[in-house]
């Protein structure tokens, strides 16, 4: 039997309130809230940082040519998803999901909806097992030809306890030449003391979360080629047309992101 933990707060859940999804609780909905009273850019953050993946994945299938894709704390479903972002360019793009959270697991079906020329997967795993990932993944992902790894608002979800920079470094060393590492991170580089009363608010609720300044995140990208604008917040990160919050002010987006090439 699954066991959702409704009276805790999840990353997942609460990021899906503040996108105004239906997929959460109440825990999670007074979490998100008294994080918007502490601190108003973390009502933004969601939303800049979904538009920033979208814009990553359509460039890297389009520009690029990638064609797989390992996203890690996919969370909720929330169109459009990697697969319906990637495929809409490459019908025959592959995406395995990766998850560690029961709820996640329970709305799987809307991530296996796949253009018949391609393929989706999901895997429950937690991001702090590199290695049961990687096994799991090659299940579906060619490893012998470049992968797109998506760390997308996880790594601040894991203390500096848990060797987050250890962890991707292992996830990359896996991947071959010419693949990718697109990652975002919230970041108090600046509203540094409304941060520190989030970080209060989900440690109270028994959550991780450590935002990074911009040095500590540029780490994640060591050893590969970061690609043009570099580790910028993510609404200047190649904004098109499409974009709802290019005129947002950076205190307001605080979340860096950055897509870098292995040589």
């Amino acid at each position: 039997m699954v066991d959702l933990r409704t009276e805790v707060p999840h990353p997942a859940r609460v990021y899906d309130y503040l996108l105004g999804g239906k997929d959460n609780f109440a825990a999670d909905r007074a979490a998100a809230e008294q994080g918007r009273r502490s601190n108003p850019a973390s009502d933004v953050a969601p939303g800049a940082n979904r538009d920033w993946l979208r814009r990553v994945v359509t460039f890297l299938t389009r520009e690029q040519g990638i064609g797989q894709f390992l996203d890690i704390g996919t969370g909720l479903p929330t169109s459009p998803n990697v697969h319906e972002v990637a495929q809409g360019v490459d019908p025959g793009a592959r995406i395995v999901y990766i998850d560690h959270d029961p709820i996640v697991l329970a709305h799987a079906r809307a991530l296996l909806t796949s253009n018949p020329a391609g393929s989706t997967d999901y895997l429950d795993a937690d991001f702090r097992d590199p290695s049961r990932i990687l096994a799991a993944a090659k299940e579906t992902l060619d490893f012998d030809r470049p992968v797109a790894l998506l760390l997308v608002a996880i790594a601040h979800f894991v203390g500096d306890a848990d060797e987050p920079h250890r962890i991707v470094g292992e996830l990359v060393d896996a991947l071959p030449s010419g693949s990718f590492l697109a990652l975002s991170h919230l970041t108090g580089d600046f509203l540094p003391e409304q941060w520190k009363k989030v970080e209060a608010i989900y440690a109270e609720r028994g959550v991780t979360m450590q935002v990074r300044p911009k040095a500590e995140i540029e780490r994640f990208f060591d050893g590969l080629d970061v690609i043009d604008p570099g580790l910028t917040l993510v609404h200047r990160w190649r904004p098109d047309e499409q974009d709802r919050f290019a005129d947002r002010s950076d205190e307001l987006v605080s979340v860096y992101g950055a897509v870098a090439r292995k040589p």
